[in-house]
C-alpha cells in the first residue's frame, strides 16, 4: 500500500454499546461529541436542518491479524458467496473505516445525536456530512439477493 497519512478524529462515538454485534444498530442511541479543544458550537450550526447525517468513522478495535484484503464470506456464512473485501461492509477493511447514513435527531452544542449508527462507545469519528439528496444514487440500486439478508436484522 502507499505511504500512510494522518488522520486526526474529530470527536468520538458516545453510546451503551461497547461490542461490534451484528444485528439491531437502532435499538443503540448514539451520540458524538466534537473535540472541543478543536471545535466548537459552529461546526454543527445548521446540520440539525437535515433529516440525516453521514458519519466517517474508524473501526480503531479491529486487530491487523482480522483485516482481509481478499475474499471472504460475508460474516463468515458459507451459504453466502465468497466476495472480495470491497464488495462488502464489513469492519475487516484494510483502512478501517466506516461510512454510516444516521437519523439526525437533534443537535446540542458540540454534541450530535443520532440514531442508527452503528459504531461502538469511543469510536474515532473522523468525518460528518450532511445527506443530500443530489448526491444518493441515481436511477436503480442494483444489489446481490444475500446483502438484503443481512440487513433484515441489522437495524
Amino acid at each position: 500500500m502507499s505511504d500512510p497519512f494522518i488522520l486526526r478524529p474529530i470527536g468520538h462515538v458516545r453510546c451503551d454499546r461497547a461490542e461490534a454485534i451484528d444485528d439491531d444498530w437502532d435499538s443503540v442511541p448514539a451520540r458524538i461529541e466534537l473535540d472541543t479543544s478543536v471545535f466548537d458550537a459552529e461546526a454543527l450550526m445548521g446540520l440539525d436542518t437535515f433529516s440525516h447525517a453521514e458519519v466517517i468513522f474508524l473501526f480503531d478495535q479491529v486487530p491487523d491479524a482480522k483485516i482481509v484484503t481478499g475474499a471472504r464470506h460475508p460474516r463468515g456464512n458459507t451459504d453466502w458467496p465468497k466476495i472480495g473485501i470491497f464488495a462488502q461492509r464489513g469492519k475487516n477493511r484494510p483502512n478501517r473505516l466506516g461510512a454510516t447514513i444516521c437519523e439526525i435527531l437533534s443537535v446540542d452544542g458540540t454534541v450530535l445525536h443520532l440514531k442508527g449508527l452503528d459504531a461502538i462507545d469511543g469510536t474515532p469519528v473522523l468525518d460528518i456530512k450532511p445527506v443530500m439528496s443530489g448526491f444518493q444514487p441515481r436511477g436503480t440500486l442494483r444489489e446481490p439477493g444475500w446483502s438484503k439478508e443481512i440487513m433484515e436484522t441489522y437495524w
